[in-house]
């Protein structure tokens, strides 16, 4: 069973409404599309039928004016012969072919109507089918990226990345502890930098105490 079940429908239709109630939006609107694709093609199809009935009435009608001007011309000629009853005939065959004319004039009327409505049912179905198929790219795209994001969620809350992590953290410390080792071994040792630095620690007291000798020397002369 199709998703239309006659062509107003699709005409008619909200696709956003059908995309909303359907358990499968990418499901329905490959169905809507194919729908209205062959529906496309039917309505084509019935309005090109439609377009050559009316080149076969036109012919028709075409044929009956000509024979209305032929009776017309035989009608005067029985008259100038004074056959009368003859010029009659021909006026009353005449008569046939006008109206046979002008009832299909009136049914090329209705075919020019019918015709116009089918072009703009065709277009309003190509709106619709446009407007399918973009939707469909967009869906498709969500869909996409909805996947790549779902996959990488997996990835990153899998048991195996959390295990590697886990791994890692037990690494670290364990050159952590590799490197403290190392520095334990440095405490008390001190570098040949270390050293003179102390000196020139040294060095600097000992100015700074001299200063301080004589300052005071001098402060106990002036009493």
């Amino acid at each position: 069973m199709g998703v239309f079940s006659r062509f107003t429908d699709i005409i008619n239709s909200n696709i956003n409404n059908l995309l909303d109630k359907a358990e499968d939006p990418a499901k329905m609107v490959r169905l809507i599309i194919q729908e209205m694709e062959d529906t496309l093609v039917e309505v084509r199809s019935s309005s090109a039928k439609t377009l050559a009935d009316k080149k076969e009435l036109t012919r028709q009608v075409s044929r009956f004016e000509q024979e209305a001007e032929q009776w017309q011309e035989k009608a005067e000629l029985a008259l100038s012969k004074d056959r009368e009853d003859l010029a009659r005939a021909a006026l009353v065959e005449k008569k046939k072919c006008v109206e046979s004319a002008q009832s299909l004039i009136d049914e090329l009327s209705h075919v020019d109507e019918h015709i116009t409505k089918l072009q703009d049912e065709i277009s309003q179905l190509q709106d619709k089918l446009a407007d399918a198929k973009a939707r469909q790219k967009a869906i498709i795209m969500r869909e996409k990226t909805a996947s790549s994001r779902l996959k990488v969620k997996r990835n990153i809350d899998s048991d195996k990345v959390n295990d590697a992590l886990s791994r890692f953290d037990s690494y670290e410390r364990k050159i952590d502890n590799l490197e403290a080792q190392v520095e334990s071994y440095d405490l008390g040792s001190k570098s040949l930098a270390d050293e003179i630095a102390e000196l020139e620690g040294d060095e600097h007291i000992d100015d700074e105490l001299a200063q301080l000798k004589t300052r005071m020397q001098s402060n106990k002369k002036t009493k």
